[in-house]
């Protein structure tokens, strides 16, 4: 089964012929997504030499997965990073994501990307998500976003407890965005190098970025993959991954006239997407582990199931899925990989709010580069203390990935034929959704061939690819 989002439906991308990689930038850039972009964009403008090394083609990654809501109001995230940090962090935190869709709203307006202004909402299905809610709408209020309330009603189909409301939020195709923000940053200078995978970074002053088309040098690096591909640092074993999906449904009428997210689980998340052959409603949820046992094409079998009781004659169009970091302090990561280390910068862990925080974090990283001081920056500090206060959830997630590799290393030895993840050795799952191998340690995707989908892993698995050759040559 082939899943194949809206966004890439709409503005199709060829896989590319990999350019030879070469030559002394001041910057590399690894990644196309909406981080990657923003940064070489803004330092290609400042006059910086700027290369972006992308593994696939602009957009392929998360961002291109994105249901692109770009919103400060972010479902119960306020109130989880407010259980773990003061509320001068929470408050550096909503100040980033303004920043992040001011930026955003300024650079569509310029460059001709279509968006629309929402209202935002989460909302409640019973007891327990309303004290959700609740929490939600003071960590809002103390992080400074005095302007969110709270509902009663929504207007939504089903039964719901009341929700909180944040007015004049933005929603657009995302890979409309990161097209403009590709063709921004070549019409300033900089080079995008589509189809060649960065497998390893190393030396400093320049640093030497090696990748499958060649190498290249630059004084400094930035690594915008979410998760970084580099093991230097450890970031994998700080965030868990995650896998949702969308489902987009032609409908008779409009459906939704705002951006939904439950508090309460399963997730389920509603916007609509103008198109000119009528009303779309983009539905979707149902996050997991990636690599977890289980089936994903039950996932989304159940978004269809809820829709078709809810939305009696919506008409499904495209079907399609997601990965995500969440980093179990709450927060991103933007700035040195290694303490002190200024060559090799990375950003990632969005927790599922990448346009915001992915724009805000290019900000930030353009800033560093050159010399600038952003303050609000400090909340994404990667070597901060702060990152002791996911110290039990990194207990909890790491043991669940140590159980893991037994389990799966127990099915091998004794007999099961599974292939192994090329990052830490984890044991791979079918994915029956979306046909790969992903890896259940720290979210790896390989294809049927083997060949990387997503990293941190950046070699394939060649057993996969030895299996295919020989598949057809019988």
């Amino acid at each position: 089964m082939t899943l194949t989002s809206l966004w890439h439906d709409r503005r199709p991308h060829t896989e590319p012929v990999p350019p030879a990689v070469a030559g002394d930038w001041d910057v590399v850039v690894v990644g196309a997504g909406i981080t990657g972009l923003t940064t070489a964009g803004l330092l290609a403008r400042a006059g910086r030499s700027v290369l972006v090394v992308e593994a696939r083609h602009v957009g392929a990654g998360t961002t291109g997965g994105s249901t692109a809501k770009v919103s400060l109001l972010q479902g119960t995230h306020y109130s989880r990073i407010a259980r773990r940090h003061p509320a001068s962090v929470l408050r550096r935190y909503a100040e980033a994501n303004a920043e992040g869709l001011a930026w955003i709203a300024r650079f569509c307006q310029e460059h001709g990307v279509n968006t629309q202004r929402r209202a935002a909402y989460t909302y409640a299905n019973g007891e327990k998500g309303t004290r959700s809610i609740r929490a939600e709408l003071d960590a809002m209020h103390r992080a400074g976003l005095e302007q969110t309330t709270w509902v009663d009603e929504v207007g939504l189909p089903f039964p719901t407890a009341g929700a909180i409301r944040l007015d004049d939020q933005l929603q657009l195709d995302p890979v409309e965005l990161v097209d403009a923000l590709a063709a921004d940053a070549r019409a300033h200078g900089a080079v995008i190098a589509e189809g060649a995978r960065v497998q390893r970074v190393h030396g400093h002053g320049p640093a030497q970025v090696v990748t499958e088309a060649g190498d290249a040098h630059a004084g400094t690096v930035v690594i915008a993959t979410n998760m970084p591909i580099l093991d230097r640092g450890g970031f994998f074993a700080r965030a868990e991954p995650a896998r949702s999906y969308s489902i987009a449904f032609r409908t008779p009428e409009p459906a939704v006239d705002g951006m939904y997210l439950s508090a309460d689980e399963p997730s389920r998340s509603l916007r609509d997407a103008p198109d000119g052959s009528g009303p779309l409603l983009l539905v979707g949820g149902e996050g997991h582990q990636v690599g977890a046992a289980t089936s994903e094409h039950e996932h989304l079998d159940r978004i269809r199931a809820w829709t078709a009781e809810h939305y009696p004659g919506a008409v499904e169009t495209h079907a399609w899925s997601a990965q995500d970091y969440l980093p179990h302090h709450g927060l991103p990561w933007v700035g040195p990989l290694l303490p002190g280390a200024e060559h090799v910068l990375v950003a990632g862990g969005y927790s599922k709010w990448g346009m915001t925080n992915g724009a805000a974090a290019a900000l930030a990283l353009s800033s560093r580069i050159l010399g600038g001081h952003t303050e609000w920056a400090s909340a994404y500090e990667p070597w901060s203390t702060r990152e002791l206060t996911g110290l039990p959830d990194s207990v909890r997630v790491n043991g669940i990935v140590a159980i893991e590799m037994t389990r799966g290393w127990i099915h091998k030895l004794t007999g099961a034929d599974r292939p192994v993840c090329t990052h830490l050795g984890g044991v791979l799952r079918w994915n029956d959704a979306e046909e790969s191998w992903d890896c259940p340690l720290h979210g790896s995707r390989f294809a049927p061939d083997g060949s990387v989908l997503e990293g941190p892993a950046t070699c394939p698995v060649r057993s996969l690819a030895s299996e295919q050759e020989g598949a057809a040559r019988r």
